[in-house]
């Protein structure tokens, strides 16, 4: 297999593959179906462009994107490979002109639309072309299970009835879980695939869960130093609010949607591309084949629907290897809204989805761990030291009996009503609203008045994605019981949430590897031995970040054990002491030594 790599180096440049891209290219020569799962920027489309180029006659690429279409076409011609591409944007003539060059065998890769497979007079000019493989990009699409179905998919496998030569089939996606995997591969009718999934860690990426107060500030402080930055959002009126915001703050600024027009997007896609307008703010509609290696942040202002599109779409920064940021914004409202926007529509898994991102978002685990957990990855540290959940960031905590009393309000207020109102009764307020409807005579008034909004309202979301709330409604939010509510009202289930810290007076101390081993151990039997007595997971006391942070700096009183990553205040009153002790008599003894 020479030629290969006479031909990577040719045309890429490149004088070696990564992992798994050999092996696929020599499977899919030998004539045998493949299916390859790369994380973004792992190299997919070198897989089936290779073989396009060595073998006879035409590959044709099934994709879902013009601009992702236009993109490698445009790539690849620079390179200096024959490629075309079919869309609805060509004229009638250029479109005959493109068809006759593949039936001519005259281009060596042709890019077309899943919908265009179900164009008869497409299917009849199909047939007179020497298809040497049908490379099927995105193909998660293809799968109820995937996080961007789309019907046209469906039409895929009938493809190859269309050609004489009866070609492989090769099938590329950046992120499947076993199931969608699988589902690939029956709906495309894979005939023992030669398969590769690399791995999905991203190590030079640094994973965070920011909960601020005012996202907009918030965002505004992330993008000071301007570097390059996708914000994802979840709706049109969204992306142009946050890109008129930015816009007057100064930034060099596009944005992308499907409202604007074909040239607005292409546009702004380009300025963006070629670093003219270094931040972009856009629906999930944008990223698909965008080979921007230098984005060094990816903020996603809403909460996403699922798993698969949050990490596809967090994997467009640093995709040059360099370190990078991917921010998640979690909000109470992004849950309650994205909940009811799920009962008002029909797709089988959303519920399931959402749950999985929700509870990403609070986990009090390693957010790298995570992640490749669900992507069925067994990685086999617990700490990356690299995402907000092992810098110390957060911490978690109890809210059991904080549920007990949302849950007895919404009783008392017979189901009726929404997050807003619920929380106001909690919070004691006297409105007219309350008022009127005698709601300030309930025992459940003011029942949480030491608690902000934003606090009760976060617990009532992760009720409503653990299960123990339902949101329904035609038109607005309300919140009702589910069957598992009864068990969270008389605590047979306990709920954590995490909660990010509070800043303190005093920055944190920065953490070192250089760090005790002895105390370390110490620590980490205390940590057993509480854990044990309260009937808690350990990491639920502190992280073992936390524990190697005390073990370098040393806290000998509240207040520098307040500085140590992984440390609150509501940690340092119940374990404090106790730790502090520990590190005392440890301090003490290698004085006498």
């Amino acid at each position: 297999m020479n030629t290969i790599n006479q031909t990577l180096k040719q045309y890429y440049g490149y004088t070696s593959f990564r992992p798994g891209q050999q092996t696929i290219i020599e499977a899919i020569l030998k004539g045998r179906d493949a299916m390859g799962i790369m994380p973004t920027g792992g190299g997919k489309s070198i897989c089936y462009q290779i073989p396009a180029i060595e073998m006879e006659g035409i590959t044709l690429v099934i994709s879902p994107l013009i601009s992702l279409m236009k993109d490698q076409v445009d790539g690849l011609v620079a390179m200096g490979v024959k490629a075309g591409f079919l869309t609805s944007q060509l004229t009638l003539d250029e479109q005959n002109e493109t068809l006759r060059q593949a039936m001519n065998n005259e281009i060596d890769l042709l890019y077309v639309s899943p919908e265009r497979l179900e164009n008869t007079y497409f299917l009849s000019r199909l047939r007179q072309m020497q298809v040497n493989l049908i490379a099927v990009d995105e193909a998660h699409c293809i799968s109820q299970w995937g996080h961007d179905f789309r019907p046209s998919y469906q039409a895929i496998p009938a493809v190859r009835d269309h050609c004489s030569t009866n070609p492989p089939f090769a099938a590329f996606t950046a992120t499947a879980t076993q199931k969608v995997r699988e589902d690939i591969v029956a709906k495309l009718e894979l005939s023992n695939p030669y398969e590769f999934t690399a791995s999905f860690d991203r190590p030079n990426l640094t994973f965070s869960i920011v909960h601020p107060k005012k996202k907009q500030v918030k965002l505004l402080d992330l993008l000071k130093d301007k570097e390059s930055s996708i914000i994802y959002c979840n709706t049109r009126k969204n992306v142009e609010r946050v890109h008129s915001l930015l816009k007057k703050k100064g930034y060099d600024v596009g944005y992308y949607h499907a409202g604007l027009t074909s040239a607005e997007r292409t546009q702004y896609q380009e300025d963006f591309l070629y670093d003219k307008s270094p931040i972009i703010v856009a629906t999930n509609a944008f990223g698909m084949g965008i080979d921007k290696s230098n984005v060094r942040r990816v903020i996603h202002y809403n909460l996403p629907l699922d798993m698969e599109s949050y990490y596809q779409e967090a994997g467009r920064a640093g995709r040059d290897g360099a370190p990078a940021e991917a921010i998640l914004f979690y909000s109470s409202q992004d849950i309650i809204t994205n909940n009811l926007l799920i009962e008002q529509g029909n797709h089988p898994h959303a519920k399931k989805n959402l749950n999985t991102i929700i509870s990403y978002c609070k986990t009090g685990r390693c957010l790298r761990k995570t992640i490749l957990d669900y992507f069925d990855e067994n990685p086999s540290f617990d700490s990356c030291a690299n995402c907000s959940n092992c810098n110390g960031e957060t911490e978690l905590v109890e809210v059991t009996q904080s549920c007990q009393k949302i849950l007895s309000c919404i009783f008392r207020m017979d189901q009726q009503y929404g997050m807003g109102l619920i929380t106001d009764v909690l919070r004691g307020k006297e409105n007219a609203r309350i008022k009127s409807q005698g709601f300030n005579e309930l025992s459940t008034h003011g029942i949480m008045k030491d608690s902000t909004d934003e606090e009760i309202k976060d617990i009532i979301a992760l009720m409503v994605s653990e299960q123990f709330l339902h949101v329904g409604g035609d038109q607005y939010p309300i919140l009702k019981f589910t069957e598992k509510s009864v068990d969270l009202l008389h605590a047979r289930h306990q709920l954590f949430m995490t909660k990010h810290q509070k800043e303190t007076v005093k920055a944190k101390q920065p953490f070192t590897e250089e760090y005790e081993e002895d105390l370390f151990e110490q620590l980490r039997a205390l940590r057993k031995e509480i854990a044990t007595e309260i009937g808690k997971p350990p990491f639920v006391v502190f992280t073992d970040k936390a524990l190697m942070s005390m073990a370098s700096v040393f806290p000998l009183t509240p207040e520098d054990f307040l500085s140590v990553h992984g440390v609150g205040e509501a940690k340092l009153e119940k374990y404090g002491n106790e730790f502090i002790e520990v590190i005392k008599a440890y301090t003490e003894g290698k004085e006498t030594v």
